[in-house]
């Protein structure tokens, strides 16, 4: 009996390849779905099978895959310049796409250092915070405060100021020990309390915190309005405004974490704008390339930049590298990215996307095995629980987020539930009609895992 070629690739693959954020051993009975192209919307493998990628491989293909003008921005900087450090050296993309960034910031933000992914630019803006207080004579700031749930990357850094002990746990004894503060999302809201009151109790934390314990808080780091891998949990805008105002009052830093939440994931090019406010420090990555190349950037103010500009003898410089910091190839791709954002209607697109998303959820609200519906522009998510009524939830080793990932491939759709958390994060070219399938597979999904 022949082989397919599907299963021919899977098998060479788990002779050799060890796969990110997965328990190897799983793939003993889980199937592994090698992807020969794709093309918007859809990944295609080898043997004639398609998946709408319901979470943007990621959350980073925010435009579809293989978007054309990228694609071509990408086949013309290969014939011109593939790699060169960016010590020393400059190069077009790379100045073309920091330009471009600050143009389209949050004000005051007027500077670019780049990275090669998200766990790194959070590297970075960590390193620069603490280092920026250092190089005023402010040594003894040396904490971050950091949301409770909350998720920033798994490199050490990053993973200090996460809130999540899957991640965490192992890797305690290595880690800066962060304060946390808790979020005014949907469940932590108290019986009967209003959002605002909410928000106000929120604050009213984290003033008490900064109070007590500023002159040792080098800055706040958060997901602005959505903690992604978190568990996709939301809270208002208003939160993020009183943020920077305690930020402010108290003098440190606002680091705005947008590599999942920027590039129009929320309804606007980067949260941030929700709230009117603009961060000391932002991290962007994910969407920044259209999901082609990875790359990341870390944006700060003119302020943070001149505490390191000095004579080299004064010790002051950020002396911070990557081998393919700024990649022509990466800045290219980024460069093409942002001007479709900028020729073409894709916020405009999305939020009719968004709206029809919205009508599709509405009527999930009293299905028996589905809690807390939720969406801030084009990410949405719900919990997949026992007895919504009753409150019931399944026991995380039950694993019924795993049922539902698979019944989702069964019918050609690629769903990655956050243990019982499952989530929708398309690309921006996918269909009202594809959103329609989407849904209804998570939905049935959802009663297939839920079924003793």
């Amino acid at each position: 009996m022949s082989v397919s070629r599907s299963a021919a690739l899977a098998a060479r693959d788990l002779a050799v390849v060890w796969h990110p954020c997965t328990q190897m051993h799983d793939h003993e009975t889980l199937p592994m779905l090698p992807v020969e192209r794709a093309e918007g919307v859809w990944l295609h493998g080898y043997d004639g099978e398609r998946w709408i990628d319901a979470v943007s491989s990621w959350w980073t293909n925010v435009l579809g895959h293989r978007h054309p003008r990228i694609v071509a921005a990408l086949k013309d900087q290969l014939d011109r310049l593939d790699h060169v450090m960016l010590a020393g050296f400059t190069h077009a993309p790379a100045v073309e796409l920091a330009e471009a960034l600050v143009s389209v910031a949050p004000p005051g933000l007027a500077r670019v250092f780049y990275a090669d992914n998200g766990s790194s630019a959070i590297e970075v803006a960590l390193k620069l915070s603490f280092h920026y207080w250092r190089n005023l004579g402010r040594g003894t700031r040396t904490r971050f405060v950091a949301l409770t749930g909350s998720y920033h990357g798994e490199t050490l850094g990053a993973l200090s100021v996460t809130d999540v002990a899957l991640y965490r746990r192992t890797y305690a004894p290595l880690l800066l020990e962060p304060f946390l503060v808790a979020p005014p999302d949907g469940p932590s809201r108290r019986p009967g309390e209003t959002v605002e009151g909410q928000v106000a109790r929120s604050l009213a934390e984290l003033r008490e915190l900064l109070q007590a314990q500023a002159d040792v808080v080098c800055a706040v780091i958060v997901e602005p309005l959505v903690q992604c891998a978190g568990g996709m949990r939301m809270y208002p805008p208003a939160y993020l405004a009183g943020l920077r105002a305690l930020c402010d009052e108290f003098d440190v830093h606002l680091i705005a974490d947008e590599i999942a939440t920027g590039f129009g994931r929320t309804g606007t090019l980067f949260a941030c704008e929700q709230a009117g406010i603009a961060p000391d420090l932002m991290c962007v990555s994910k969407g920044l390339t259209g999901g082609t190349l990875p790359l990341a950037a870390v944006l700060c103010t003119a302020d943070i930049y001149a505490a390191f500009y000095a004579d080299y003898a004064s010790g002051k410089a950020f002396l911070h590298s990557h081998s393919y910091t700024g990649n022509p190839l990466a800045c290219r791709a980024a460069c093409a990215t942002l001007a479709i954002f900028r020729d073409e209607p894709v916020l405009a697109r999305n939020r009719d996307l968004a709206a029809h998303l919205a009508a599709r959820l509405a009527g999930l609200a009293d299905h028996p095995h589905i809690a807390d519906v939720r969406q801030t522009g084009m990410i949405a998510a719900f919990d997949l629980v026992r007895d919504r009524a009753r409150g019931l939830r399944f026991a995380a080793a039950e694993r019924r987020g795993l049922r539902v990932y698979r019944h989702a491939l069964e019918h050609g759709v690629l769903l990655r539930p956050l243990g019982d958390v499952v989530y929708f994060m398309p690309p921006y070219v996918i269909t009202p009609e594809q959103i329609d399938h989407m849904v209804a597979v998570a939905v049935a999904g959802v009663e297939r895992a839920a079924a003793d």
